[in-house]
């Protein structure tokens, strides 16, 4: 018997199954190294490593906001060996937000493994009276065309997410992008914007330190790192959710026989204790497996969600 998501296709003969893989595997990290995704990629290429008993080794290749790696393995050879850590920035947001992006996210890639999710927290600092999504919807209404929220960018998640909160909450807040978290927050803190939404690593030592108020987190549950503060969803909007992720993804032609092997490896990894608790201390959820019907209906949901504020909002990037 085998789970039912990790079987050899029938047909399939196994010495072909058994073969791969037969060489190192390459896992394509569209961001720098040091960052809370790399340090993903790597802890998932050093488990999968030892349960493929070959190498998966990390080659960093940042750039034009993921594209620049996600053309690149979409242009790989479709043998299982070139892999993607893939994000809903380069399979969903990219393609729906930039004029010309090089690769269809549909037809050049299949998601293989949605290995954790990034839920983020609504965060205003201590000069606004509220502390809770109500309270601050209701003082949001009371200063109608008087506050601001920060972002890191025009069509960065962490924008869309609020844009996706105003609509929920029926408030009307100005947008004003900064360069980074850093000064997003600094801002913040001054009382200069009065909302952002937030990773919730940058934002925990604030809010650890009393200088600014979580109201909600934006996930499907409370954060082990936060457990007092209520989701969106709890707080009255049960419609409510907004989370970056960040998985496995591998040329669409991948042959289902090596997909099935490297789910079934990234399974592995994404079930120890260890590796969840590491992570979680990061704030990041470590997701269950999934079987490839169910990352395509998680993938389409994701799509349907963002794409419903990129077109509400008329965002386009050149």
């Amino acid at each position: 018997m085998c789970a039912a998501p990790f079987c050899i296709p029938a047909g399939i003969p196994a010495a072909r199954a058994a073969a791969f893989p037969e060489r190192p595997v390459k896992l394509v990290v569209p961001y720098a190294p040091g960052g809370s995704a790399d340090q993903l990629a790597r802890a998932l290429a050093d488990g999968m490593g030892r349960d493929l008993k070959q190498p998966v080794v990390v080659e960093n290749r940042p750039g034009a906001n993921t594209m620049i790696a996600a053309t690149a393995v979409a242009r790989a050879s479709a043998d299982g060996y070139t892999m993607l850590l893939a994000s809903n920035a380069s399979m969903v947001l990219n393609p729906m937000l930039y004029k010309k992006v090089n690769y269809d996210a549909r037809r050049d890639f299949k998601v293989v493994s949605v290995a954790a999710e990034i839920p983020l927290v609504v965060v205003t600092n201590t000069q606004v009276p509220a502390g809770n999504i109500r309270d601050f919807a209701s003082y949001a209404k009371a200063n109608a065309g008087k506050l601001n929220y920060a972002s890191v960018g025009l069509g960065n998640p962490l924008q869309l997410a609020t844009e996706m909160l105003k609509t929920e909450l029926g408030i009307q807040l100005t947008h004003v992008p900064y360069n980074g978290s850093a000064p997003a927050l600094s801002a913040l803190l001054a009382n200069d914007v009065q909302l952002m939404i937030d990773v919730v690593s940058t934002s925990l030592p604030h809010i650890k330190a009393g200088k600014l108020k979580a109201l909600a987190v934006t996930g499907r549950e409370r954060l082990e790192v936060l457990p007092n503060v209520p989701t969106v969803a709890e707080s009255g909007h049960p419609d409510y959710q907004a989370a970056t992720w960040f998985g496995l993804a591998v040329p669409a032609q991948t042959p289902p026989e090596v997909v099935a092997r490297l789910q079934a490896a990234a399974a592995h990894v994404t079930a120890d204790p260890g590796f969840r608790r590491t992570f979680a201390e990061l704030g990041l959820v470590i997701q269950r497996p999934r079987d490839s019907a169910e990352i395509q209906r998680y993938v389409d949901a994701d799509r349907a969600r963002w794409g419903a504020v990129i077109q509400a909002n008329h965002i386009a990037l050149d």
